[in-house]
């Protein structure tokens, strides 16, 4: 099978420095991820904030190149793509970043934002073409009447409205997968459930395919009910599976870890939950990866002499379900 886009073992590191008069060293943002999409399909990506979940998909939508490993789109790696080819797969990936306050020039009228990627991909020769299109775009993604916003200026709409516009413009070149960083996070409470229900209602009438990045849990199991949920810990993937197979029955301690810091809105519940206890609060620096599985050090069913030897490999659990784990060792 051809995944639409597929990352097999890649990895990024980036030259930091420990101070100001210490030499530089390279620290793994990703390290030896493989994630695989296919077309009109949902997978979840979440994790704590810093394990490198926004790293992954600069990758995929082609805006970081990985320092190993390659980037497939339909089974081509993208950075041996001619320049024409390499258009073509960039604008079939597109971004939805997670500000939406940074992520439109200030000084650009909504119209100039949404014009821009089509006169630059030939979709549209004219002006009146291009306002007639945008004025379509903004009806898509509820922004009506489009008079009333085409013309204006990102500080003259709410946050819900510019997360809007940053949505038409990833749909305005007919992309066949978007990348979603966080696109709701920064938004206030009460509006995130109608962006999350227009991105799906996109999804639906454009045959979309979603790499959803989310620190929540929760919103990520809304998304990708229907799709699949990969659990990131320190740049490294420790379980996949089924969304709410992943999410009703989590079998990697990180996973549950994660579950049960999710607060319940009944307080007596909350009050009778079962937190997981970890070894070790802290999170280990990039710069000082333990061996071994990377969680070791805060896991609360630390095995001596296994786990802070070699990382564990793929255990699978069945169809399209694995965990990363010495706990389920001879499971698969």
């Amino acid at each position: 099978m051809s995944w639409l886009l597929e990352l097999k073992d890649v990895s990024v590191a980036f030259e930091v420095s420990r101070g100001i008069f210490t030499s530089r060293v390279k620290a793994k943002a990703i390290d030896k991820v493989s994630l695989q999409l296919g077309e009109r399909q949902t997978l979840a990506l979440v994790g704590e904030s810093g394990c490198g979940k926004t790293t992954t998909g600069r990758v995929a939508a082609g805006l970081i190149r990985p320092t190993e490993g390659s980037v497939l789109f339909y089974g081509r790696d993208v950075w041996k793509l001619d320049r024409t080819e390499f258009k073509t797969f960039r604008r079939s990936v597109q971004i939805i970043h997670q500000d939406p306050y940074a992520s439109l020039n200030p000084m650009l009228t909504i119209y100039r934002t949404l014009s821009a990627p089509l006169f630059n991909h030939g979709i549209v020769s004219s002006k009146k073409e291009a306002v007639e299109y945008v004025s379509k775009l903004l009806e898509t993604v509820g922004l009506i009447p489009p008079e009333d916003f085409i013309f204006k200026y990102p500080h003259q709409l709410s946050g819900g409205q510019r997360q809007r516009v940053v949505i038409a413009r990833a749909i305005s070149i007919n992309p066949k997968c978007i990348v979603a960083d966080e696109p709701v996070s920064m938004i206030d409470v009460s509006l995130r459930l109608q962006i999350l229900r227009l991105m799906k209602d996109l999804q639906r009438k454009m045959g979309i395919s979603y790499l959803f990045i989310t620190h929540d849990l929760a919103t990520g199991r809304y998304f990708a009910s229907d799709g699949y949920t990969a659990v990131m810990y320190l740049g490294t993937i420790v379980e996949f599976g089924p969304t709410n197979s992943v999410i009703l029955d989590p079998q990697h301690p990180y996973t549950r870890v994660l579950l049960s810091a999710i607060p319940e809105p009944d307080p007596e519940k909350t009050r009778k939950k079962k937190v997981m206890q970890l070894r070790s609060l802290d999170v280990p620096s990039l710069l000082n990866i333990p061996p071994g599985c990377k969680f070791h050090p805060r896991c609360p069913f630390f095995i001596e002499g296994k786990c802070d030897k070699q990382p564990p490999p793929r255990y699978h659990l069945g169809k399209d379900r694995w965990v990363a784990c010495y706990l389920y060792e001879g499971a698969g």
